[in-house]
């Protein structure tokens, strides 16, 4: 994995591209919102299991980048676009959402026509890794229940399961005020002197 610095900031520099094997990972820019809501952000069929609602208005895209661009601005890190490097075409788009300097959470999400290449697996590494250079200790995800294949793709890159914790989180795609099962993943990584903590909660 090669990663790109774009400007320092108030935390250091910025992690702005990463690129992996087959993907390129980029922060978000004003010009991608009408890519990001055709691409995956309004397909019913991507966005069911997700946790933020379909979006029916491109200007739900707009406050998604401008949401974007305020987790750039407080930390090390934050949404990323996942593409095609020889293509150019929007795949769908991961990322680090802090919830403190060493605790984070990713997770991923794929335009259909991306799904069943490895991607997904591919763009969660390539965050793990980035968890890591970044400091953070605890790195975790959180997928429905029944959704079986996000779960297959986050033993693939490395979290281990910790636990299905009930009646937790609402998806709004699904139905309001349902609150639903979700499947906890996390990885545990090296602190930043080097002494591994292993996969272990």
């Amino acid at each position: 994995m090669a990663i790109e610095h774009g400007n320092a900031g108030v935390k250091g520099p910025r992690h702005t591209t990463i690129r992996t094997e087959r993907l390129l990972l980029r922060k978000p820019r004003p010009d991608d919102a009408e890519s990001i809501f055709e691409r995956y952000a309004s397909d019913p069929d991507v966005t069911k299991y997700v946790g933020w609602p379909r979006h029916t208005s491109i200007e739900q895209t707009r406050s998604f980048l401008a949401f974007s661009e305020s987790q750039w601005a407080e930390w090390p890190a934050g949404p990323y676009l996942i593409v095609s490097p020889s293509t150019g075409s929007l795949l769908g788009s991961t990322g680090l959402e802090f919830e403190t300097t060493t605790r984070a959470q990713t997770g991923y999400v794929l335009a259909t026509d991306a799904w069943g290449r490895g991607y997904a697996t591919e763009a969660l590494i390539a965050m793990r890794d980035l968890a890591q250079t970044l400091g953070v200790h605890r790195l975790y995800a959180l997928c429905h229940a029944d959704h079986r294949p996000s779960a297959r793709v986050l033993e693939k890159g490395g979290m281990t399961f910790e636990g299905r914790l009930r009646r937790y989180a609402e998806f709004p795609n699904l139905g309001q005020g349902q609150p639903q099962d979700v499947l906890c993943y996390a990885a545990i990584l090296d602190f930043p002197s080097g002494t591994p903590e292993g996969n272990t909660p």
